[in-house]
């Protein structure tokens, strides 16, 4: 990348490191924009992304969906279009040289707004595609996201500005030719669209028993169609995403509860403590008492190093 790129890069890592005095996830006064700092290199975090865009400053991550890994840093930025279930590893980051990044959640709203306003230089077309993609940045998608992350410093500025800052960066992305999924999803009738009602309906009733023709139904597909698509935006069938937003959850659950895993199980749709256990062992390596101890003892030790 050239000086001026590396220049726009090094003010917005200054910025985040202004603003993110701890590790962690950070939600600031601009809506929708979050910044996130880590001084170590992390083992394997569950969590689901939102629709957003990740754009790293300084360090590297990787985020895997189903058996599919992908790899950004301050190069390339990565996009979600719909919730998903990923794992994700922070790979480049130290207490000399922290992984700094930014996250910006989307509206569908506004995406909308945005490919009506390009008019047809932003039609997409019926196709489906996966709904992560890392791809590299460039130096208009840089400077608008620079502008929406410099408002934090003038907070009186972000009623009026921020929603056109937030703008110029859903355009930036959109012109990317190889993120059509954000395109697709905003298209009405779409198959996207569709698929993305019906992973928000797992995300939203992920405890209750998944019935793959009443949710093909909903999406007005067939069933074999409803798999095919489903598989290809989100890289999993719908009862591996499933299974993973229940092991997610119950892990949650177990952390900062005080059930055990028996309840845990129940409370995310499982009949079968067993079967519960032996699902979360092969997702997370260890049993659900023992995986939650070792987290336990490891955000301990993190803590008392820190301090």
């Amino acid at each position: 990348m050239d000086a001026w790129f590396e220049k726009q890069r090094k003010e917005l890592l200054h910025i985040i490191e202004k603003f993110t005095l701890e590790d962690g996830t950070h939600d600031t006064k601009v809506p929708g924009l979050r910044l996130i700092r880590a001084s170590r290199t992390s083992e394997p975090v569950y969590s689901v992304y939102e629709p957003s865009l990740c754009v790293v400053a300084q360090g590297s991550k990787v985020v895997i969906l189903g058996q599919e890994m992908y790899q950004y840093d301050s190069n390339s930025f990565l996009t979600a279009s719909v919730h998903l279930p990923i794992t994700g590893q922070v790979m480049e980051a130290s207490s000399e040289t922290p992984y700094f990044s930014a996250q910006i959640i989307f509206d569908m709203k506004q995406i909308v707004n945005v490919i009506q306003a390009a008019g047809d230089s932003m039609r997409a077309g019926n196709e489906t595609c996966r709904g992560l993609k890392v791809s590299q940045i460039d130096h208009a998608l840089l400077d608008a996201v620079l502008r929406l992350v410099k408002l934090i410093e003038a907070p009186q500025d972000i009623p009026v500005l921020a929603p056109y800052a937030m703008r110029e960066v859903i355009y930036r992305v959109l012109q990317k030719e190889n993120n059509a999924s954000l395109k697709q999803i905003a298209v009405i009738g779409s198959h996207a669209q569709r698929i993305a009602g019906v992973v928000e309906k797992l995300n939203r009733d992920f405890a209750q028993p998944l019935r793959v023709d009443d949710l093909a139904a909903e999406a007005r597909m067939s069933a074999s169609s409803l798999y095919d698509y489903f598989k290809e935006v989100t890289g999993m069938s719908p009862i591996q995403f499933q299974k993973q937003i229940r092991l997610q959850e119950a892990r949650r659950l177990l952390l900062t509860g005080s059930i055990d895993a028996a309840e845990a199980a129940f409370q995310v749709g499982y009949e079968s403590p067993s079967h519960f256990s032996r699902e979360y062992a092969r997702m997370f390596g260890q049993p659900p008492i023992r995986d939650v101890r070792r987290l336990r003892s490891t955000l301990m030790d993190e803590t008392a190093s820190d301090g």
